[in-house]
């Protein structure tokens, strides 16, 4: 976490609002730590027009400053989209009901607003994708001197044991595993907030309630988000609600939270079940395959393996609910 002194992060989201997309945005504005450059869209948990839109919507509720919104990539770079609306609501924001946004996106694509806001922060950026990544592997391929201005990665994607688009693949890679490939061999220092910290920071049900009474509107929203359920899956009028993608800011503001090993990872593109996995090599020696075939390069990233779930659910609370 920053010291009082300490200059904010300057970080630039990139999402698919999204329930906990949104959850994300909610904290990201609030953190006094974290200096939000710019929020880039694309499709993923909706389409990008909705993206758009419930980006829009959740920094107005978050009374958030003038903080530029691009429309990005439409699909990902080969598949089809699939969007995640069995989970998200056909709105992508949990079906709420919202008014729509008075604020506008800016008129220049992600790549473009991505490339300006990297190449103009007068410290290194670090990313933040909570989405597919399409738009970061579109904007490292065209515009690879980026780079030189991005502190780290922080994407929320991948799983070290079992996925949720298919057994062993996570939506976010599993949607555009062609864009994670490329982001993971980009040359920047990456942190893989996966699917096994991801599911595990839960907001208790009490502080749920609390942010549902609310009348402040960017804290009746929060306790919305939290609380949307699939009926099916629980009859708890006042559930958990987890922050899924808003761990991986938490991360950023108080990487202490999060516990990474630096391993090998790579993404399988091949047709067929295990497509879209995030193949971690935990293993403390080469095997057979490396022995008979010879050590293949791999890209080493700080893949998440534990976190203080109580210290980012507080972390969240805390800036959510600040004045």
């Amino acid at each position: 976490m920053n010291e009082p002194n300490e200059q904010p992060i300057p970080v630039i989201i990139d999402c698919d609002t999204g329930v906990d997309d949104a959850l994300a945005l909610l904290f990201a504005v609030r953190h006094p730590g974290l200096d939000v450059r710019a929020v880039t869209c694309v499709a993923g948990n909706t389409d990008v027009d909705g993206v758009v839109r419930n980006t829009l919507t959740v920094l107005e509720h978050a009374g958030a400053g003038d903080i530029p919104v691009a429309r990005g990539a439409e699909r990902p770079l080969i598949e089809p989209v699939r969007t995640a609306s069995h989970v998200h609501g056909q709105d992508g924001m949990g079906d709420l009901g919202l008014p729509a946004p008075t604020r506008r996106p800016v008129d220049v694509d992600a790549v473009t607003l991505l490339r300006r806001e990297i190449l103009a922060s007068p410290r290194p950026v670090t990313l933040v994708p909570t989405a597919p990544l399409t738009n970061i592997a579109l904007l490292l391929r065209t515009h690879p001197e980026v780079t030189r201005n991005i502190e780290r990665i922080v994407f929320m994607g991948g799983a070290v044991t079992t996925g949720n688009a298919t057994p062993v693949a996570e939506f976010n890679v599993w949607h555009d595993p062609e864009a994670a490939a490329i982001v993971l061999t980009a040359g920047v220092p990456i942190t893989m907030y996966g699917l096994d910290v991801f599911q595990r920071v839960l907001v208790p049900a009490v502080d749920v309630a609390r942010l549902r009474a609310s009348a402040e509107p960017r804290l009746k929203l929060a306790g919305a988000l939290l609380a949307h359920r699939d009926p099916a899956a629980s009859g708890d009028p006042t559930p958990t609600g987890g922050l899924g993608d808003a761990g991986a800011l938490c991360a950023v503001a108080d990487p202490a939270g999060l516990t990474t090993e630096l391993l090998p990872v790579e993404v399988s593109l091949a047709p067929g079940p295990a497509r879209g996995q995030t193949i971690v090599d935990r293993r403390p020696r080469p095997g057979e395959s490396e022995i008979h075939d010879g050590v293949r390069e791999l890209t080493l990233v700080d893949v998440a393996s534990d976190v203080d779930v109580e210290r980012y659910v507080k972390l969240w609370l805390t800036a959510v609910e600040g004045a």
